[in-house]
């Protein structure tokens, strides 16, 4: 199988291998630019590479086995990367920008609970009504079918620049064609992206009419599709 272009020696410069100090004793230790950490031959003390770069490799399924870099942490780093997309496509909107993050948050919680690709998941969170802008532009309306349309061919072009895999781009974009419809889609990440939509959703329609608590928990049982996400809506809107 080809090595990725980034560890193919081949391609290496003179500058990626190079020396750093132990943080420990002072003694040195060569690094290889791909080398995450090392134990100093002086003190015997982990170090870290300092100037591992590790390119698409932070949400590549297979960094783990590569790099050691985990799979939480990956799902991090282009989290907080996809935020900057959401927040730059948002620019001013305000209640556009936290409405999402609130998404996020609720999905997080869910997803400790629930067995999902935290990648999928966090990605579809932030970027779950991403065409809502595009979807008022072309459509005048700002409807949950036209931010369906809009919204995967925004969120395609986000994803594709961060090198995902096709397989989690086209799941990613599917929740996200179905988030207010669920027209046939119906996978744990789906269902955790549905409940923290609702969650927030919930909150903003209660804030101008609260029903009574018997009608709240016959709504939240008909309407939540996971455990995590109905336990979250009960305590929040029913005690």
């Amino acid at each position: 199988m080809a090595r990725c272009p980034g560890q193919d020696q081949r391609f290496w410069k003179p500058e990626d291998i190079f020396e750093v100090n132990c943080p420990e004793c002072g003694g040195l230790i060569e690094f290889w630019k791909d080398e995450p950490k090392l134990k100093c031959p002086k003190c015997g003390k982990l170090a870290v590479n300092p100037k591992l770069d590790l390119g698409c490799a932070e949400w590549c399924r297979y960094a783990k086995e590569c790099l050691g870099i985990s799979l939480s942490h990956q799902s991090n780093i282009l989290c907080n990367r996809l935020i900057e997309e959401m927040k730059n496509i948002f620019g001013k909107d305000r209640k556009r920008i936290n409405h999402a993050l609130e998404v996020l948050k609720y999905a997080e919680q869910i997803l400790t609970e629930e067995k999902a690709d935290p990648l999928v998941v966090k990605a579809a969170a932030i970027l779950h009504d991403i065409g809502i802008h595009e979807a008022e532009k072309k459509h005048g309306s700002t409807e949950a079918k036209f931010q369906e349309i809009e919204g995967p061919p925004i969120a395609k072009k986000i994803l594709v620049k961060y090198a995902i895999e096709v397989g989690l781009i086209e799941h990613i974009c599917q929740i996200i064609a179905n988030h207010h419809s669920a027209k046939g889609l119906d996978t744990p990440e789906f269902r955790i992206i549905w409940d923290a939509d609702w969650l927030v959703n919930l909150g903003e329609k209660f804030a101008q009419s609260k029903p009574e608590k018997e009608k709240i928990k016959e709504l939240i049982d008909n309407t939540f599709k996971t455990e995590k996400g109905r336990q979250l809506a009960l305590k929040k809107f029913a005690e």
